[in-house]
This record gives C-alpha cells, structure tokens and sequence, in this order.
C-alpha cells in the first residue's frame, strides 16, 4: 500500500497490508472495546473527545503536511482542515448527550420515551479529498454516540488513515475504540459481512455506493451513502455578479475542484453570461500553481494522474461536442498532477461536463434563458447532493431552493458542510445524512420504551 507524492510522483512511504487474520483480530479488539465503552458517561466521552480536539490543533502543522504530501491539497487548505476536525470533535463533544436524550411520548402507558442507544461498530469505508474532515464527520458522532469505530480509508492515504488513529490514542481514547484496518478496496466485502459490524458508512463514488450497498442489503446492515454530485451554481439576473463570481471560483477550485460539493455547472441567465464568463475565467488563468507545501500557492495536485486523464478526457469530448474553451484545458507543464484552471462555457446537454460529475478544476457554464429554465436545468442531473443560488430578491430565491432536488442549496453563498447542518443528497448522491442532530442519531438503536 504506497503513498504518493503526487505533485512529484515521488513515492512516500510504502505501507504493509493487514493480512485476514490480522483484520479478525482487530475487529474482536475493537467489538471488546465497544462492550465496555457503550457503558461509559457522555461526560466520560466529552472530556476526551474535547482532547481530541486539542491534540489535533497543537500538532496541526504536522497533520496538514501529512494530508498534502498524500493527496496534493495546498497546504493553507489542509490547516484549514485539520481546524475544521477539531471543530466537529467540540460540536459533538458538547451537543451528543442533548442529541441523544431520552424523548418523552405521550401515549396511554404512565409512562413512555424513546430511548438513543449505541449500536456497536461502525465501519467506515472513506475517499481521499479530504481524508481527515471525512472521517472525524463520522467519528466524533459514532463514538460520542457510544459505538466503536473501524476505518477502511483510501489506498492513496494511508499516512491519514493512521495519524487519525493516533489522534485518538493521544486523547485518551481506549486503544482498540478507533481502529484502522490497511486493506485494499477488494477486502470490504468480507469485513462487512463480519457480524460484528452493524453499521457501514461510505463516502465516495456512485459504483462504490452501489456495491457497497448491495453488499450490506445481502446481510442487513444500516448503510449511510454520499457518493458526490455535480452541483448547480444558478446566478439570476439580478445577481451581484463581482461577489458571485469570486465566490464561484472559490467554490469550484477548493482542494484542486476535488470536492463532493464544489460548484460543478454554472447556470447563467443569458443576460448576464458574458461578464460571468469573462470574470470567472480572468482569475481562473490567473491562479498560481506550484509547492503544495508554500502558503503562495492557490492550486494544488489532483490525486492521481489517472484521475488527471480522465478530467482531461471530460473536457476533450465536451470540446468536441462544441463547448467554447477560455482558459486551461491541459495538464500543466512539468511533474506531477496538475491540471490547469479551466473554463468551459456553451455547455449544452449531451457534453460530459453537463452529463457527469467533473471531479477536478474544470468550470461548465451553461447559458439559460430564466430562473424556470435555471431549475430545470439544475434538476437535469442524476446526481442531488448541494447546490447554489444567487439573486438579489430573497423570497424569490427561497422559493426556487425550494424546488432544486438537492440535500442543500446556499442563498448567495458557497455550499459547505457545517457540523451544524444535516449533510447528505439524494438520487444518486446517496441516502442518510451526516452531521447535525440527524447525522448522530443515524447510528443508534432508536427504542421505544412502555411502562404500564
């Protein structure tokens, strides 16, 4: 299991896999754990969890280099999440035992409530875009919440995968509470259908939720999907077209255009399509590529270079299909996976940039005649996981969120998650919901208690 540099190609270290046996006894260490740990006080919970916190911000500095040699994000980008895990880890430090409190119902017993309890152990099987906030998303609810936690993490970051683990050593956590599993992606079947694993999370792509899913409905565990999307960016007529475009840029170009949730296609009136596109394109060709380790830097590495090629291979066809290219289009000059800002307008239904998901610093811009053409347009999609409107007249603006087919959509803003907000979609970008109060009670026994 190798870690690559991929804004060098240099290899960074090379992992030894967990053999079957190895896998087994982990999964018993972590099943014996979670016996004694479902026991313990969410006051007990807290006080590491909120250590947790601290140990990831006291060692930032070494973690964000760990995600950016791994998996080519800039390094402010990686500070920014590594703050963003200890956030969560606070959130859920001070708001589980709330989230999970017994519910009074009235009914004709004397007495009855709903009762929250944990479930056992969660395995998550997590991607690489963001390899620390993606799994502290699932981990700081789950144990919260009483469960034991299993990480599978991408093959491509498996300095990530363990720096977690020893994130929660530190804290004070039982050793065997949070573990690892290094094991390749054709390993998960099996470790799913082990019977003490009652519940999976995934987070990544549209065939691995599928298979992922297939696998759990054969033995009947709770699955929780986000398997990405290629969201709607609308700007209306009224618009205020200065701050939407350099929101756009940030939205569409965060980690490299790797993002779940980055703008994707950009729904444009048509009156205002030529000074959006000029904008957008201006700071796109102007943004700097280079060091992922230097604060300068705007622009890191996509992952792989494979990914790279099949970025490139999107925008080529769409090209061809008469989409108008005003900057970028190529892989940049020199070593390692980067791919030049890119901006594609006149996209048209049928092109693979409107088609499918773009997973990498490629803008699609496509013109529409009005707001109801806009939503049409935004709904046209397989995938519904966030999205972005921008106008001036707010009422107006709530009531078309209203009708995007989304798990989210941002009023002149950038679609984000928040540990305050349920996060998830729909269609194809998944089912269930991380984060929030919603996101907790995902992975515990829902009872009902009657008391005559």
């Amino acid at each position: 299991m190798k870690a690559i540099n991929p804004a060098t190609n240099e290899l960074i270290k090379d992992y030894k896999e967990h053999t079957s046996g190895e896998v087994a006894d982990i999964i018993d260490a972590v099943h014996n754990e979670f016996l004694a740990w479902r026991e313990t006080s969410f006051d007990h919970r807290k006080k590491l969890m909120l250590k947790a916190a601290a140990v990831l911000r006291e060692n930032s500095e070494e973690y964000a280099k760990v995600i950016t040699l791994e998996m080519g994000k800039v390094i402010s980008e990686s500070r920014n999440e590594v703050e963003k895990c200890a956030w969560v880890c606070e959130y859920y430090a001070d708001n589980a035992e709330k989230f999970l409190a017994d519910e009074p119902v009235a009914t004709d017993a004397s007495r009855s409530f709903v009762a929250f309890e944990p479930i056992g152990i969660v395995l998550a099987v997590m991607p690489w875009n963001f390899p620390f906030w993606q799994v502290f998303r699932f981990a700081a609810p789950a144990l919260m919440a009483g469960n034991g936690g299993l990480l599978k993490h991408a093959s491509n970051v498996p300095g990530c995968a363990l720096a977690i683990e020893e994130v929660f050593r530190k804290a004070g956590f039982p050793e065997n509470i949070f573990r690892t599993l290094m094991i390749p992606a054709r390993g998960v079947e099996d470790v799913i259908k082990n019977d003490r694993i009652r519940a999976i999370t995934l987070t990544g792509s549209d065939p691995a939720g599928r298979q992922v899913a297939a696998t759990t409905g054969s033995v009947l565990k709770k699955t929780v999907l986000e398997l990405g999307g290629s969201d709607p960016y609308i700007v209306l007529d009224d618009a205020d077209i200065p701050a939407c475009v350099s929101m756009s840029v940030k939205s569409r170009m965060i980690n490299a255009g790797q993002s779940c949730i980055a703008a994707k296609r950009f729904i444009v009136v048509k009156s205002r399509v030529k000074e959006f596109e000029e904008q957008q394109a201006a700071i796109m060709k102007a943004m700097k590529l280079g060091d992922t380790l230097s604060d300068d830097t705007q622009v890191g590495a996509m992952a792989r270079m494979d990914l790279l090629e099949e970025l490139h291979e999107q925008v080529r066809k769409s090209i061809e299909m008469g989409a108008r290219l005003l900057c970028g289009g190529r892989k940049a000059d020199g070593p390692g996976a980067f791919y030049l800002p890119t901006v594609l307008t006149d996209v048209k239904k049928g092109m693979p940039v409107y088609e499918q998901e773009t997973f990498g610093p490629v803008s699609a811009i496509i013109p529409v005649k009005d707001a109801d053409e806009a939503v049409a347009v935004a709904n046209d999609s397989e995938f519904g996981l966030g999205g972005s409107l921008w106008s001036a007249d707010l009422n107006k603006a709530e009531e078309l969120a209203r009708r995007i087919e989304s798990g989210a959509v941002f009023i002149n803003g950038m679609t984000k998650s928040d540990p305050r907000l349920p996060f998830g979609g729909v269609k194809n970008s998944g089912y269930g919901r991380e984060l929030s109060h919603y996101g907790i009670r995902e992975f515990v026994n829902i009872k009902s208690i009657w008391i005559a």
